[in-house]
């Protein structure tokens, strides 16, 4: 007999309330609803089990680029399984990643010309964070093991990205595995320097990593910088100014710049990598989530051939980079990956997405800006949050058993738009490729939810 649509639904969530454990998901509460089950992707749409259209709110977690089936990257894909998936990157190189490579430190910020690959952002920051601490060690100066980093910043979930950071419900369990580093108070007006005016946020906040540096300088490896928007944070900007200075503080410093753009690389803020908009070249740069337009898993961390020169030499020193996964430069991931590059270049997506970004600042404004449970609104290109609170003025968040900002993107759905909020910041992370149709519908159907949820 014939599976039903219904049924094969059924069978389908039972065997994941059986059998599946999904990330940073109260399995408890998970295992009590309906789950939703995606089978197809069209454009900018998701499609269910049941054949239910969603607006991808959220670029699949941030990583699709282009909409989903974009048929260069399709093409890329079948054309690459025709010759080989996957061969190993130890003692072989294979044809994609080579290109990649090339293709990569052809648009890279100046002088970032070597390029070693993984399979996460986190672990492209891993490999920074290893990168960089190894030479210092080849470099004679072996005292250089502290990262400086912004307080609350996340770069990811394995232990030493996890160090950079700290985010409490994610990473408290663990925290005695987390190695030491410095924090320096970022210039968020909202969360560190209240009711501040933006310059002054700025100018208290490099006072912070002057006074960290003048102490802690002869020691720090590196600065490691989310640069413009902090994304998993809960979308904290800063301004370009901030980001020079503090690049400009660590580098008198005599330390390494590492900048983490898994999440606002490939076009995210209106460049193809945040820190252009500040003239930024640091000496090592993370990618991942875009790379591939949101294929398949590949990440890249890029050095200059200052950084890269002293690793070299003979067999016997061991100067060589110990470091590499099964799946490094994976063949398949970074054809697909080159074909992005080419759809950037060919459709001038960078172009395009200008008149978009001020589409959905115009539309944030209109719908959230006098909402009297807002209580700020962050923007840089086509990332955004928007924070709920239950008392703006007093700053007053929701009690976190409320999930307030989980009930706004589950009542989302029934407009057909998905979204998944960081706590009760409403995140906006569509892909690049959303129309100004599709932005209206995006925040109409966040704003209507939020008003359901909480109020008007």
């Amino acid at each position: 007999m014939t599976e039903t649509a219904h049924q094969r639904y059924l069978r389908l969530a039972a065997a994941d309330h059986r059998h599946l454990w999904h990330p940073f998901t109260q399995m408890q509460v998970w295992l009590a609803e309906e789950p939703l089950i995606i089978e197809r992707g069209e454009g900018n749409y998701l499609i269910d089990a049941r054949g239910n259209r969603y607006l991808d709110g959220v670029s699949s977690l941030w990583c699709n680029v282009h909409g989903h089936r974009k048929a260069q990257l399709d093409q890329a894909l079948r054309e690459q399984l025709d010759r080989i998936a996957h061969s190993t990157m130890l003692g072989l190189s294979n044809t994609p990643a080579i290109e990649l490579a090339a293709a990569l430190s052809a648009i890279a910020p100046t002088g970032l010309s070597r390029v070693f690959y993984s399979d996460s952002g986190a672990e492209a920051v891993e490999v920074a964070l290893r990168i960089a601490a190894q030479y210092w060690q080849l470099s004679g100066q072996p005292q250089r093991t502290l990262f400086v980093t912004l307080e609350e910043a996340y770069h990811g979930d394995t232990i030493g990205s996890a160090s950079l950071g700290y985010s409490e419900p994610f990473h408290r369990h663990i925290r005695p595995l987390l190695f030491p580093t410095v924090k320096t108070p970022p210039p968020h007006v909202f969360r560190f320097h209240r009711r501040m005016a933006p310059q002054a946020a700025d100018e208290a906040a490099l006072a912070a990593a002057a006074r960290l540096l003048e102490q802690h300088g002869k020691q720090t490896a590196a600065l490691v910088i989310e640069p413009l928007m902090q994304g998993a944070a809960g979308m904290w900007s800063h301004s370009t100014d901030y980001l020079r200075s503090i690049v400009e503080m660590a580098r008198a410093a005599g330390a390494l710049v590492i900048v983490d753009e898994v999440a606002t690389g490939f076009g995210r803020t209106g460049a193809m990598f945040a820190c252009e908009h500040a003239g930024i070249s640091p000496d090592l740069l993370c990618l991942g989530k875009g790379i591939t337009g949101g294929y398949l898993p590949l990440a890249a961390t890029l050095a200059t051939e200052r950084v890269f020169e002293a690793f070299l030499g003979r067999p016997e020193e061991f100067r060589a980079f110990y470091y590499g996964h099964t799946y490094t430069g994976n063949p398949l991931a970074a054809a697909v990956a080159l074909a992005n590059l080419e759809v950037f270049r060919d459709e001038r997506v960078i172009q395009a997405i200008q008149p978009k970004i001020e589409i959905l600042r115009g539309a944030l404004q209109a719908r959230f800006a006098r909402h009297p449970k807002v209580a700020d609104i962050r923007q840089w290109g086509l990332m955004a949050g928007v924070e709920i609170m239950d008392s703006p003025e007093e700053r007053r968040a929701y009690p976190y058993a409320a999930q307030t900002g989980a009930r706004i993107a589950k009542a989302a759905r029934k407009a057909g738009v998905v979204v998944r909020p960081l706590g009760d910041v409403m995140i906006f992370m569509p892909p690049l490729s959303i129309t100004p149709s599709e932005i209206e519908m995006l925040t109409d159907a966040v704003y209507n939810a939020t008003c359901e949820i909480v109020g008007k």
